[in-house]
């Protein structure tokens, strides 16, 4: 995956979400993607020249190539790139059962964290196709917590507001930026074997964290980030047992990102996935659940489609108690898996 790419879609993403949510939010940019690159694999015209634009994976972008050349029903294409399965549902006389059967593989698949993906009555007898894919990650922290050093706190939504959170905390050696210009500071938990990072990006201010997801750029964030630009320091950390569960239907998030062609009936060209068949992408659901405790993190991801350095003390403070972003990413690839918003408990 592209990294900038991937960062860029991921937070752009991220602020149209953030535009229609004043709370937590949670998502999987690797999921999303993923389904993305499945619809990419056999659309054709208008339809497929949005979609790839989308900052697809190495894999989806050779897949999408071969689709011209070779002669694969659709389904031997998800298989074969996907690892994905067909499972034949009757939505015409049974829709509802059918969307428990969907959801009832979610929960299943994402161990019981994700529930009810479709909602009572997204699908129907006009149904013809569904694609779900699923992110599942359990990651130990590579330094755990102490649960005895865990104590409620207030967490502060404003500056007049608070809620009581369990904070965790420890003081070790963490990778660590101080952004002076924009009042904020950076810091990267990683996970055992160091291949994955749960990076925090908190604002000085309380109520700083807007300020800061106006002014942020993708390039900036990836630069931040970057191991180079990054320092080991000692630390101070304090950061909320947390849980954010939500869900999505990301049409209309996806149509202002340019996007729109691939959920209109008038104007998706799905005919690579079956022709003469009049599919197009009727929904796009995307379902999340993360959990941050002293051993680590938990996090699940469904997408469904109907179809400077200065003058500083011996150790740093980062105290997480007012709202913060975070995001998961994978180290060698710069792949971001999970990327989230903390502002309430």
């Amino acid at each position: 995956m592209e990294s900038l790419g991937a960062v860029t879609f991921g937070f752009n993403l991220f602020k149209e979400l953030n535009r229609e949510n004043n709370g937590n939010i949670f998502f999987s940019p690797a999921s999303i993607l993923a389904a993305i690159g499945m619809l990419l694999l056999r659309t054709r015209g208008a339809t497929a020249t949005r979609l790839q634009k989308v900052p697809l994976s190495e894999k989806d972008t050779d897949s999408s190539r071969i689709k011209a050349e070779e002669k694969e029903k659709y389904l031997d294409y998800v298989e074969k790139y996907y690892h994905a399965s067909l499972e034949p549902v009757d939505f015409v006389n049974a829709a509802d059962e059918s969307r428990k059967k969907i959801n009832s593989w979610v929960e299943s698949q994402t161990h019981e964290n994700i529930k009810d993906l479709f909602p009572d009555a997204t699908l129907s007898s006009t149904t013809k196709l569904v694609l779900v894919n699923i992110v599942h990650f359990k990651g130990q922290w590579d330094r755990e917590f102490k649960k005895e050093h865990t104590k409620e706190e207030e967490f502060w939504l404003d500056k007049n507001t608070s809620k009581p959170v369990q904070m965790m905390t420890q003081r070790d050696s963490f990778s660590f930026t101080l952004l002076k210009d924009l009042q904020a500071q950076i810091l990267g938990i990683p996970y055992k074997n160091s291949d994955l990072s749960m990076f925090v990006l908190l604002p000085n201010d309380i109520d700083g964290l807007e300020k800061i997801i106006n002014e942020v750029s993708p390039e900036k964030l990836v630069e931040w980030t970057n191991p180079g630009q990054m320092k080991e320091r000692t630390v101070d950390l304090h950061l909320p047992r947390f849980e954010v569960e939500d869900s999505y239907n990301l049409e209309a998030a996806l149509g202002a990102m340019g996007l729109g062609d691939a959920f209109s009936e008038l104007e998706a060209d799905y005919s690579g996935m079956s022709p003469r068949s009049g599919l197009h992408a009727q929904k796009f659901l995307h379902g999340s659940f993360v959990v941050v405790t002293e051993e680590g993190t938990e996090a699940a991801a469904s997408t469904g489609m109907g179809f400077a350095v200065t003058s500083v003390p011996s150790y740093e403070t980062f105290h997480c108690n007012h709202p913060f972003l975070f995001f998961i990413r994978h180290n060698e690839s710069n792949s971001v898996l999970f990327f989230g918003k903390f502002s309430s408990p």
